[in-house]
């Protein structure tokens, strides 16, 4: 079957991962997928990640982070879909459970979190939700 929604998959093999307790997980490399945990990792989600392999065979293996036994991910969802994308100007960025998670945007600055695209006053394309 044809995926036609890659990062959504990925974000879903993190969410799974997380809740099974699994030490890590591994997903297809992108430049889109890396920013992404490039963000989870600075905001303390995931406790590190790295890129493996060659050109077309590229992996990430992300490991995941537990606190007390439990996951620092709690959730993460979907925004923007294949069917239908929403795009925010830096001002209309929805805030996560009132400023306890982020939001994760790509723009023509990269893959950026709520709060960089508010600072240097930039919107895009909403990924996804973290708490």
């Amino acid at each position: 079957m044809a995926t036609h929604d890659s990062i959504g998959d990925f974000l879903t093999a993190l969410r799974n991962a997380s809740r099974a307790g699994k030490e890590s997980c591994t997903a297809q490399w992108s430049k889109m997928r890396e920013g992404i945990v490039s963000i989870l990792k600075d905001e303390g989600y995931i406790e590190s990640y790295e890129v493996v392999g060659e050109k077309a065979k590229k992996v990430i293996n992300v490991k995941m982070k537990y606190v007390g036994g439990k996951s620092a991910l709690t959730g993460i969802t979907r925004v923007s879909t294949p069917g239908c994308r929403m795009y925010y100007e830096y001002r209309e960025i929805p805030r996560v459970i009132q400023g306890m998670g982020i939001s994760i945007l790509t723009t023509s600055r990269g893959v950026l979190r709520d709060t960089e695209c508010r600072a240097k006053k930039v919107g895009g394309e909403l990924i996804c939700k973290v708490w």
